[in-house]
């Protein structure tokens, strides 16, 4: 039985790429692109008013003139109209493109309009006020987004906004998710008291997807045969095997026999750490990954979080930052296993994120994940854990405050 720190370092030196592909830009959320995304053009691609107003000449201003007049209206979408003498002004509206010599925007708040004329009312002006200038973001070539990244709503939105019909990203692995066990009955399906409805696996298809990970789903009965057909057609398809249940010790767990008699290279079984002690995991022989995890749901899903994301991130290239929070309330926990507490996050007063454990009746509990936030990590050579204290925490929810 291995620690925690050292399942991590065995799984994440077994992350690989799948190289690159390219998709729509529209379908690309929750991918992690591959390619840097450079700007078309400078951005603004031209000077433009922040402010609905007048666009006047500053030398103008600077030449004591106060009152101008008005030689046009300029609306976002029209080309920027060229001021033809020092006293003139164009009212111009909010995003409206600005040409020399027009270089200071006036806001309507601070003049008055009277037969056409506009008349300041202000003398606090300054030369190119209330303009976004030319190239102020990014200039023509230069780096937006860089890869690689996980792609969200905003860098779709610089995708667009620069002309990128497609993105390159990284290739996702295909993954097919097993559960096990004849104490297992379908969702539609009306269980005896002594079976219970499968879920794990849909809880494990759900936690991909925002990834943009889809995955096989099925089941297998305990019986050694269909296991072994089963994933052996997987493990020449699949990129990643994920299991849930049959890895205990129990006289049907067969699947960690059933992995190595097919050439399933076992890298740990069973790991210091509560829930998720029994935790498998290997390598076959052509390149599949194998992760089985334990069949009590709260096992399976801090496994998940805390094992296959990170992998996942590192073959993405994707940096792994670690959370914290501090405990806000004590906590007593003596085996000698790495626990991960189930808690709630909220933001304390202070601006410090605050987890509440989640009292439940441990990882077969499977209505205290509904409520969970995060699995708070505490180490290993502690007994006692005060409010006040710091510790990892692994989300499994988007956390909003």
């Amino acid at each position: 039985m291995i620690s925690v720190q050292e399942a991590e370092k065995i799984i994440l030196e077994q992350a690989t790429g799948y190289g690159t592909t390219d998709l729509p830009f529209e379908q690309a959320l929750g991918h992690v692109l591959a390619a840097d995304i450079l700007a078309d053009r400078d951005l603004p691609p031209c000077n433009r008013s922040t402010m609905d107003g007048i666009a006047i000449s500053f030398n103008a201003f600077l030449d004591g003139i106060r009152s101008f007049a008005i030689t046009a209206v300029q609306a976002a979408s029209d080309e920027p109209v060229i001021l033809s003498a020092p006293g003139d002004c164009i009212e111009i509206m909010t995003g409206a493109a600005i040409a020399a010599p027009a270089d200071t925007v006036i806001r309507y708040e601070d003049i008055s309009i009277q037969n056409g004329v506009a008349i300041l009312q202000t003398d606090a002006v300054r030369q190119g006020q209330n303009i976004h200038e030319q190239g102020a973001d990014k200039k023509a070539g230069e780096v937006i987004v860089s890869a690689p990244a996980i792609i969200t709503p905003a860098i779709i939105g610089a995708a667009a906004f620069t002309g990128y019909t497609r993105l390159a990203v990284k290739k996702q692995p295909s993954v097919m998710l097993f559960s096990n066990g004849d104490e297992l009955m379908e969702v539609s399906e009306t269980p005896p008291s002594y079976k219970i409805r499968r879920s794990n696996t849909y809880a494990l298809a759900a936690a991909l997807r925002p990834h943009s990970l889809l995955a096989g789903n099925r089941h297998l009965p305990d019986e050694e045969e269909a296991i072994e057909q089963a994933i052996g057609e997987a493990l020449n398809k699949y990129d990643v095997i994920m299991m849930s249940g049959g890895v205990s010790m129990g006289k049907y767990d067969l699947v960690a026999k059933v992995l190595e008699k097919l050439s399933v290279r076992p890298l740990f079984h069973k790991v210091k750490q509560r829930p998720g002690k029994p935790f498998w995991f290997g390598v076959h022989e052509q390149g599949a990954t194998v992760f089985a995890f334990p069949g009590n749901p709260v096992s399976a899903f801090m496994c998940f979080h805390r094992y296959f994301l990170p992998w996942y991130r590192a073959s993405m290239g994707i940096a792994n930052k670690q959370c914290y929070a501090m405990l806000a309330a004590d906590i007593t926990f003596m085996p000698p296993l790495q626990y991960f507490l189930q808690v709630r996050l909220q933001l304390g007063a202070t601006g410090q994120l605050l987890a509440t454990p989640v009292e439940g009746n441990g990882s077969g509990d499977l209505a205290s994940m509904t409520v969970a936030d995060a699995f708070m990590e505490l180490p290993l050579e502690l007994d006692n854990f005060k409010k006040g204290d710091v510790y990892p925490i692994w989300p499994v929810r988007p956390i909003f405050i």
